[in-house]
């Protein structure tokens, strides 16, 4: 696979650190402790690995709505994300911004996005920013299906091919605008094809097979990296959870659910590394245990954490 016995390890435990966090942050929305809204990336965790394991702190990427698994793989800090979404003054945006809004410019984290579409124009001008500063950083665009059909999208994608920018565009095609299916929103197969309009390369990936994303990704990031223009990568894949939580998912019926659980990308890994001998059922154990104690800490963390005082209201507002 060309990848070390480190790496793919590194990348499992990055799988499951999401998943682990996900699934917690259901449990806490339930009982009512998340104010607002939280859109949970349970199912498409092999993206945001395969893709971030290609990155360094001086590379930036551009977030969704759906972005805990983004935040997590370039290395945000679990602590101060559970505290932003409980609303606490330690949050990566003192509990004012939420779950949609968690940003670390330390490590190149623009923000996540509430605007869907609103990533690729930031994106690519910190592509632009790469490129006239000389550095050989890179900017990732993670985005939706249903960004995919937003002329900001476009835009950033014609201007980023017009100046050769060092961008990638990661399409995580999860098949659901909301509760639109790609089946009805557009009139080509893949967003990929897209791609040729624009003169970028395009490709489609098994968005469920992390090596395959890391693959791919690894080869446009390169290429972004030389100053030989941007990419478009659409990663096949889908969420377990609703559009939200507390979506009845209506749209869509159980044995389409059934059918993608049974290519998760955690367990399709985890496979492969036992068959391997890179894993063993001890060391699976004790990863999750590892695991749950540092999400636990977290929570503990943000529960602690004190609230904003009203005399904040104001701060850190531009204008």
């Amino acid at each position: 696979m060309g990848l070390t016995s480190e790496q793919l390890i590194d990348m499992y435990v990055t799988m499951n650190r999401i998943r682990t966090f996900e699934n917690r942050v259901a449990e806490l929305f339930a009982a009512g402790k998340i104010p607002g809204f939280v859109h949970l990336y349970v199912g498409e965790e092999a993206v945001a690995t395969g893709v971030c394991a290609n990155l360094t702190d001086r590379d930036y990427i551009t977030s969704t709505h759906r972005g805990h698994g983004h935040l997590i793989a370039k290395g945000g800090d679990i602590k101060r994300m559970m505290a932003e979404l409980f609303g606490k003054k330690t949050g990566y945006c003192k509990g004012k911004g939420g779950s949609m809004h968690i940003a670390d410019l330390d490590l190149g984290i623009m923000g996540a996005n509430g605007i869907v579409g609103g990533g690729p124009p930031l994106a690519a001008g910190a592509a632009l920013a790469c490129q006239y500063l000389g550095t050989d950083s890179v900017a990732v665009c993670f985005f939706g299906d249903g960004a995919s059909n937003q002329g900001t999208t476009h835009e950033a994608m014609n201007l980023a091919t017009c100046w050769k920018l060092p961008v990638v565009f990661i399409n995580e095609n999860n098949m659901y605008g909301i509760s639109s299916c790609t089946l009805n929103s557009m009139c080509v197969p893949n967003i990929a094809d897209r791609a040729a309009a624009y003169d970028m390369p395009g490709v489609v990936v098994d968005g469920n097979d992390v090596v395959a994303v890391q693959e791919a990704s690894a080869e446009a990031i390169t290429r972004a990296r030389e100053g030989r223009g941007p990419s478009l990568i659409e990663c096949k894949t889908y969420r377990h959870r609703g559009h939200f939580e507390g979506d009845p998912c209506a749209y869509r019926d159980n044995a389409e659910l059934e059918e993608w659980k049974e290519k998760d990308p955690i367990p399709r890994l985890e496979k492969k590394l036992l068959e391997m001998g890179m894993l063993t059922v001890k060391k699976v154990e004790e990863i999750a245990a590892s695991l749950k104690n540092d999400l636990a800490a977290a929570e503990k963390f943000a529960e602690e954490s004190p609230f904003p005082s009203v005399s904040e209201l104001t701060e850190d507002v531009y204008s």
